[in-house]
């Protein structure tokens, strides 16, 4: 029996089918392997993504926060505030240099400071207040935005200041210029 069984591996065929089968069933092994990780990695990712949404439906301001990919300031802010305006708080305590440039996996502290909530409300298309006068002359600093203010209590009433005068450019106003005020 032994004979045969050297008879068999002395040809080379015999190395060449025995390394092959060798071959074959340690890629099987590798494949299965990696398959059987992989989902475990998947269910421990999404049971990391459900706690993450359950710590954002819960947050609460003063601790931290690291961004999350396609985050603004203004949705962190909405998250902890209920109100985005709360946006140049947190760019105050992170000492950002611009508001723009908060990038995927950095660290926020999220100040603890009351929400800033939207003033006023949104008009039925009533003007809130008619102007005093007919006119206004432009002193330095003003804008048509806050021409409109003073003037109206609404600031989207710049367009119609703008078109009333024929301003070619409504953020080029001069002090000492007369406005009509429609």
């Amino acid at each position: 029996m032994f004979k045969n069984l050297q008879k068999r591996f002395e040809s080379t065929e015999s190395y060449v089918s025995l390394v092959l089968g060798i071959a074959v069933v340690l890629v099987v092994g590798v494949l299965v392997y990696n398959f059987i990780a992989n989902r475990s990695q998947k269910a421990a990712t999404i049971t990391t993504s459900t706690s993450d949404e359950e710590k954002m439906a819960t947050s609460t301001p003063g601790g931290n926060h690291t961004v999350i990919a396609g985050e603004t300031l203004w949705s962190i802010s909405e998250k902890y505030y209920k109100s985005g305006y709360n946006w140049e708080d947190i760019a105050k305590a992170n000492n950002l240099e611009s508001a723009d440039r908060v990038e995927e996996g950095q660290m926020l502290v999220i100040p603890t400071v009351t929400p800033i909530m939207a003033q006023g409300e949104v008009a039925s298309g009533e003007v809130s207040k008619k102007p005093e006068a007919k006119t206004y002359t432009v002193v330095s600093g003003d804008t048509l935005w806050g021409v409109a203010v003073t003037q109206y209590s609404d600031g989207y009433k710049w367009v119609e200041i703008a078109k009333a005068n024929n301003l070619v450019n409504p953020d080029l106003i001069h002090p000492g210029n007369v406005l009509m005020l429609p």
